[in-house]
């Protein structure tokens, strides 16, 4: 009997039909700089037309992230709500790649899954290009690989990846920030997408909650609503604040608050003669933090090591201009709050609880 790639599990017909949907979803996200070529082995992305060519750049550098959305999936795949999770996969990679100063232009998906069901990557890409359109930036390609043996027919998960463009000279590298410094905070939209191996373990683990369970200390959303709300995505609020205060460079680093918290990855762009005080009870911490805090019975220290506790991008900027950043932020519609200050010290983060003594 003749075996074919249906009987293997790979319906590339079924799969074909899923990319044409996606290809009309991304020209959504097209800017003049796209060409366009439908079926393409590439994505083309004219430089000419961009500002590259009009005198805005001397020195450009182009800067490129890859990042997934973890094992967040796991809780879409459970909830068989998939429309959340591309945004995520979007703004993993994008929110690194503005805390370098640079613009995004273009983005690419990778899907891997058990089985290229159609509605399911159609979800899947409308959140890509939600999260594209919140950047800005193209969604010039991608990759839907059907792999069955390897992941379950219902499994899938994702990679992304984003490319941008900054001018030499204007590269934030933390350099520049001294003591005096005045550290501010977005606020988060929530968990975000990182911690949830900790948050699965707790919560349906650990606790045997289930995603559709109404949690009062969550404002009476459902538990999965919540843990699903998709990671904010910060460039259009990064590029206004940068342009306005370009001359002035008021703005000294940027920090993408993802895996490890505040207290890791603030340091990645401070000098080692830098430490940063964090004044805890200077923002309002989302619901969902204590009550996974007094779910798990985790420890304080670890809660600000492992998630953003509402704070999802930390801005290191000028005393004199830091006013008129936070007025910026805030006209852009981010919540943005004055949480702390750079103080001499080994570039370590030290978060002080609000009674005022060090933990």
């Amino acid at each position: 009997m003749a075996i074919t790639y249906v009987d293997a599990g790979v319906n590339q017909a079924a799969k074909d039909k899923a990319v044409d949907s996606i290809l009309a979803m991304a020209r959504r996200t097209h800017d003049s700089a796209v060409i366009n070529i439908p079926w393409g082995f590439a994505g083309l992305y004219s430089l000419r037309n961009t500002p590259l060519f009009d005198r805005s750049y001397r020195n450009p550098v182009l800067v490129a992230c890859t990042d997934g959305v973890g094992t967040k999936i796991r809780l879409a795949q459970r909830m068989d709500k998939h429309d959340t999770v591309g945004i995520d996969l979007v703004a993993m990679s994008v929110n690194d790649l503005i805390v370098t100063g640079a613009r995004p232009l273009f983005f690419l998906d990778y899907i891997a899954c058990g089985k290229a069901d159609k509605p399911r990557i159609e979800a899947i890409v409308r959140g890509v290009v939600e999260g594209c359109v919140q950047s800005q930036c193209a969604l010039l390609g991608g990759e839907t690989a059907e792999m069955p043996g390897m992941y379950a027919p219902e499994d899938y998960d994702l990679a992304g990846f984003a490319v941008g463009i900054v001018e030499k000279s204007k590269i934030l590298d933390g350099s520049a920030v001294h003591v005096g410094d005045n550290v501010i905070g977005l606020a988060s939209s929530g968990v975000h997408s990182n911690g949830f191996s900790l948050v699965r373990k707790i919560v349906f683990e650990t606790a045997k909650k289930e995603p559709n369970e109404v949690a009062p200390e969550l404002g009476g959303r459902t538990i999965g609503d919540v843990l699903l709300t998709p990671t904010r995505i910060y460039a259009k609020a990064v590029k206004e604040v940068l342009r306005r205060y370009k001359v002035k460079k008021a703005v000294k680093a940027i920090a993408n608050i993802t895996g490890g918290g505040i207290v890791e990855n603030l340091p990645r762009v401070l000098p080692k003669s830098c430490a940063v005080e964090i004044r805890e009870g200077s923002w309002p911490v989302p619901p969902v933090f204590a009550w996974l805090q007094k779910l798990g019975d985790i420890p304080r220290d670890e809660m600000f090591r492992v998630f953003n506790m509402g704070i999802g991008m930390v801005l290191i900027a000028s005393p004199v201009s830091t006013n008129a950043i936070l007025r910026t932020l805030r006209r852009t519609g981010e919540k943005a709050f004055l949480i702390g200050a750079v103080v001499k010290g080994p570039g370590e983060v030290r978060v002080i609880p609000e009674s005022g003594n060090s933990p």
